[in-house]
């Protein structure tokens, strides 16, 4: 069975042990509430090291914090439930208390999701893991939160069936976790987000409660309350098991690869695609830095394009592939880029060795309509290289559809410092800007801030503008589900009851 991975070695400055690089108050758990929580959970602990690796996810930020010794913010406790029971009277135990509680599992997130900012509780769902039934007739799993990618895919395809769901963190991340931020696969033109695929989920409220929403192919029953907890980062409640749509084994697939002159003549080839009715499950077009960096192939523009489905179906996509590609002036590449492709796509090895070597990494994922999709891309290159201390900015398109497209950019900063201390303030400082400069462009264009990897601590302060006058809404969804703020506290830019995270600092520069 799969296990959390964490990201990179945490090392140890001094004998003070590790420490928390987000300021913000740590709530305590008493001894009253610790026995309490040891009566009703079956594993509980209290240890540094088990505290340490709660207190991170693959936030690049953690990365570099691990390499001075720190982490983002430990938990007082772990509790770890092996079910729902146990999972619900954890969370009615830190409601009773007002202690925060913050569930996650495989801590594969990018932006901090799962840290447990405010101390507290981090409730470890992995125990709650396993495929409780696979309906081959109708199409619908009955999957535990706790379940990662591959012990999943291995357990439907034993039955002839999949998920489609084929995100980079395959091999670290879990259903719960999906759910939680919204997540994509990289075969999503073809199967959808993972909120695509949900029929219905068990949630344990704040208050220890547990309810169930969905169930049914389609409902004209209100509003869909499966998608109020779907990208909701365990704030508004911790799901406890789910149910997905599953499809058939495709029988065949087949494969192409071209290059284009430009980004945008590539970018205008894949709406045409996607907008007469095609739905290839891979459709990645990459810039020429990336095309470089990725393929070896220099001066253009690489597009794979990967498709897998029923033998009728597949011919009839891979043609209208073919019909646009050409229309659109595409050179034919060799197919094998697309194997290459495969065998490199879940690569996550280089973000320790670049923080290593003093060099700030990450990527930003925005989704847009495909008529402001040039400008972005062109906007945001351009202001990210303006950015002093930038070695590198590029960008692919990594999910399509209809009206738009998922923009996917890198960025990579060196210090001009030399002295340690002034290059670390120098790469948080660096980093903000440069996350900065993106999202304002996006918002301008009336983007999606985000297109998968959720929210988190690093995006909480986009919220608010992002939502516009709608964010009222969800602060008032969150006091009405949880009225004492106790889950997940700190996250999606809602206010808690517990204080402030005091992060980024520099002034001028997000919060402060």
């Amino acid at each position: 069975m799969t296990e959390p991975t964490p990201p990179i070695e945490i090392s140890t400055r001094d004998s003070s042990g590790v420490g928390d690089q987000l300021k913000a108050p740590k709530i305590p758990v008493d001894d009253r509430l610790l026995r309490k929580l040891r009566d009703v959970c079956a594993e509980v602990d209290t240890d540094d090291d088990s505290r340490a690796e709660a207190g991170r996810d693959w936030w690049p930020l953690s990365i570099k914090w691990a390499l001075e010794g720190d982490v983002p913010g430990r938990p007082a406790v772990v509790a770890r439930p092996r079910d729902a029971a146990q999972a619900a009277a954890v969370v009615a135990a830190c409601a009773e208390h007002r202690v925060p509680v913050t569930a996650a599992a495989g801590r594969s997130g990018v932006c901090g999701a799962s840290v447990p900012a405010f101390g507290g509780v981090a409730m470890d769902m992995c125990g709650l893991a396993g495929v409780l039934d696979i309906d081959t007739h109708s199409l619908v799993t009955d999957v535990l939160p706790g379940t990662f990618g591959p012990d999943l895919e291995t357990k439907l395809r034993s039955a002839g069936v999949t998920l489609g769901h084929w995100p980079q963190s395959m091999d670290l991340s879990t259903v719960g976790g999906w759910l939680a931020c919204r997540g994509a696969g990289q075969y999503s033109t073809r199967y959808g987000k993972i909120e695509d695929m949900v029929v219905g989920l068990d949630v344990v409220l704040a208050n220890g409660r547990r309810v169930r929403t969905g169930g049914a192919p389609r409902a004209a029953t209100g509003p869909d309350l499966t998608q109020m907890f779907v990208g909701s980062e365990g704030t508004l409640g911790v799901i406890t098991s789910a149910r997905l749509r599953l499809h058939r084994m495709p029988e065949a697939e087949d494969r192409r690869a071209f290059a284009f002159s430009t980004f945008t003549e590539g970018l205008e080839v894949c709406r045409r695609v996607l907008q007469r009715g095609a739905t290839p499950a891979v459709l990645r077009l990459y810039d020429e830095v990336e095309s470089g960096r990725n393929f070896d192939v220099t001066g253009r523009c690489v597009l794979i394009v990967l498709d897998e489905a029923d033998a009728t179906i597949l011919q009839a996509t891979m043609s209208v592939v073919d019909d646009e590609s050409k229309e659109g002036g595409a050179e034919e590449l060799d197919v094998a880029l697309v194997s290459h492709w495969m065998e490199h796509r879940n690569d996550v090895s280089a973000l320790a060795p670049l923080y290593r070597a003093g060099i700030v990494v990450d990527t930003i994922e925005i989704a847009a309509r495909w008529l402001a999709l040039p400008r972005i891309y062109s906007e945001c290159l351009a202001a990210l290289e303006e950015v002093a201390g930038t070695i590198a900015a590029s960008a692919h398109q990594s999910h399509a559809y209809v009206d738009g497209a998922c923009l996917y950019f890198t960025f990579a900063g060196r210090s001009p410092e030399v002295d340690s201390d002034e290059a670390d303030r120098w790469a948080e400082s660096y980093y903000v800007r440069a996350w900065d400069v993106v999202t304002q462009i996006v918002e301008r264009a009336a983007g999606s801030i985000s297109h998968h990897h959720g929210v988190g601590i690093n995006r909480s302060r986009f919220m608010a503008g992002a939502f516009g006058n709608a964010f009222d809404v969800l602060v008032s969804l969150k006091q009405a589900l949880d009225p004492k703020g106790i889950l997940n506290p700190g996250k999606l830019g809602l206010p808690s009851p517990f204080g402030e995270i005091h992060w980024p600092a520099q002034p001028g520069l997000g919060l402060s």
